[in-house]
């Protein structure tokens, strides 16, 4: 079976954000039960060379959108990087998330050999979109969701790794075929 490049990617960011955001919902909820300024963890960090939550989340929605729309031959969608607040960053993941949404897999499928050139100061990259999406546009995305997931866990927020995995898809369907079973039937 071939993998399409729309699989192995909009899903893929989909999901993981969709884990991104009932993180940062945690995170609310603990800095809310603590009595903790929430801008104290939106504003931490692991390492003082490093991003800061807001910062982390940021960077994964622009890996996200940018890899969905680079694969799609498109412009990649601007957001001002202005989130302060745990339900600003939220909306954040919720947009990025409804503009992958726009994204299909007859405009992604086959850029496996499509040109995507970065450029950024003093350096350019170019790729071919499978070496993108595989080798550049994932691992810097789980990179940065992995260091918003780090910087709460390190502040106390009660998260473990099936908040940062979510349900294996396998255990969605399961579950949703056993309540197709049980489910009444009208008459």
């Amino acid at each position: 079976m071939n993998m399409s490049m729309y699989r192995a990617s909009v899903p893929v960011f989909i999901n993981s954000l969709r884990r991104l955001s009932a993180i940062l919902k945690k995170g609310a909820a603990h800095a809310k039960a603590n009595g903790i300024d929430p801008s104290v963890l939106v504003q931490s960090r692991l390492r003082p060379d490093m991003f800061t939550l807001a910062q982390q989340v940021q960077a994964a929605s622009d890996t996200a959108k940018g890899a969905g729309a680079r694969l799609a031959g498109r412009q990649p969608p601007s957001f001002p990087d202005k989130e302060q607040t745990f339900a600003e960053l939220v909306d954040r993941v919720n947009k990025t998330t409804a503009y992958l949404r726009t994204l299909k897999p007859k405009q992604i499928d086959g850029s496996e050999d499509r040109d995507v050139i970065l450029r950024f100061p003093g350096i350019t990259l170019e790729f071919t979109g499978a070496d993108y999406l595989l080798g550049f546009a994932m691992p810097n995305f789980y990179f940065h969701v992995t260091t918003a997931y780090a910087i709460l866990r390190y502040n106390g927020v009660n998260v473990g790794k099936m908040d940062f995995l979510g349900e294996p898809p396998q255990m969605r369907k399961e579950k949703s075929a056993s309540k197709r079973k049980r489910a009444p039937k009208r008459r």
